[in-house]
């Protein structure tokens, strides 16, 4: 469970150095959902097209994509929420 924090902190930061966009997720905390969040995206498409077995999760490089995926859908919904109001 502790390395999957760890793998989960270190995509999440990947992904915010990587995407560029105003509403970045800060903290220890949103930073390590980011990246847990990446991870499990990942694994989800992953199982879903055939890359990875049912046993098997998303790796490092599959975290930080997801994350980076995660961040765009969430820098979209801000965008969209603040030109709303």
């Amino acid at each position: 469970m502790l390395w999957i924090i760890l793998i989960g902190f270190v995509a999440g930061i990947v992904a915010r150095l990587v995407s560029a966009g105003p509403n970045k997720p800060t903290g220890f905390l949103l930073t390590t959902a980011l990246g847990i969040a990446g991870a499990f995206f990942a694994t989800f498409v992953g199982q879903a097209v055939g890359w990875y077995r049912a046993d098997q999760g998303a790796g490092f490089i599959g975290a930080t994509v997801g994350a980076v995926v995660v961040l765009f859908v969430w820098n979209r919904i801000a965008a969209s929420r603040s030109r709303v109001t």
